[in-house]
């Protein structure tokens, strides 16, 4: 097990990747397994769902839910560094590492579905084309081309986008007697359908790119002696 490497991992920026260096080298130190921190973001996704959930009642939840959603891109960012410093990188942690992550993404845009800041079908085709999106970069592997993380709304960016609409909607609610409402629509639906408009482009480019490379496989295959 320890002599796997993936074959993909996604690229994170030099600046947050240090960030993460003291706690990956704490965890290898204290024998934490990474499938620990995987599970550790889907608590902090749970949390955040649940926060954005009951935001109605009390507002500030909106802030302690965007906090959480950081928390589960952290954990996520990190739980691949263990395994490949703790030399415990393997197939079966792919699965660990990924399965989890899609359960996140819906689990957080269904409570913002149920916040009461937005109607509830925008949250849910956010998490649709979340799933969708992971499903289409994981395809790419999956028919013998390379794992695709391109366009502009990668789980990353879905979490950023997310956590400035939340953020502007408590502003919002503070300054303007009560409304969260950005024109004909609520701050989270503007946002939640620029997750789905970026994800449909993510989803196009991450497609194309899937498809030129097996297009190019099979014309190096046929001009193979």
């Amino acid at each position: 097990m320890g002599e796997y490497q993936p074959t993909s991992r996604r690229p994170i920026a030099d600046v947050f990747r240090a960030t993460a260096r003291i706690p990956v080298a704490l965890c290898v130190r204290l024998g934490i397994h990474p499938d620990v921190v995987s599970v550790a973001s889907v608590a902090a996704a749970v949390g955040a769902g649940a926060c954005f959930w009951r935001a109605s009642a009390l507002p500030l939840l909106l802030l302690a839910g965007s906090a959480l959603c950081v928390v589960r891109l952290y954990f996520n960012m990190f739980d691949g560094m263990v395994a490949l410093a703790a030399n415990k990188a393997s197939l079966r942690g792919e699965i660990v590492n990924e399965l989890p992550d899609r359960l996140s993404d819906v689990i957080i845009f269904v409570g913002v579905a149920h916040s009461g800041f937005c109607h509830w079908a925008s949250g849910y085709w956010a998490a649709i084309f979340a799933l969708l999106t992971a499903y289409v970069g994981m395809l790419g592997q999956a028919v013998g081309a390379r794992r695709e993380f391109g366009g502009v709304m990668s789980k990353p960016w879905r979490m950023a986008v997310l956590v400035l609409g939340a953020c502007v909607t408590w502003a919002v609610l503070q300054t303007s007697e009560g409304s969260y409402l950005w024109g004909p629509l609520a701050v989270l639906d503007w946002i939640c359908l620029a997750v789905v408009a970026g994800c449909l482009q993510t989803i196009f480019v991450r497609l194309v790119s899937t498809l030129r490379i097996l297009k190019e496989a099979a014309r190096n295959n046929n001009a193979s002696p």
